[in-house]
């Protein structure tokens, strides 16, 4: 159980960053969808998928992190 008395559950993610990245990120993202789209201040790249627990969502934020990408927003599906 967490700190706060929940059980450590999975949960779907969209994290979306400025910039864009290519799709062939996806195996080092644990598979988690790539799409890219355009706003105005140019390209988005958003992560969608699965994420097991925040100790794994931590890691995909510190890999985004490495490659020096913006994040704009982090939502969790309820």
């Amino acid at each position: 159980m967490g700190r706060n008395g929940n059980r450590r559950r999975s949960a779907i993610y969209h994290i979306t960053v400025q910039g864009e990245l290519d799709t062939a990120w996806q195996e080092w993202f644990s598979g988690m969808a790539i799409t890219i789209d355009q706003d105005k201040d140019g390209a988005v790249t958003t992560l969608q998928g699965l994420v097991a627990d925040q100790a794994a969502l931590r890691g995909i934020l510190n890999k985004l992190w490495d490659l020096n990408l913006t994040v704009i927003s982090v939502k969790r599906d309820m």
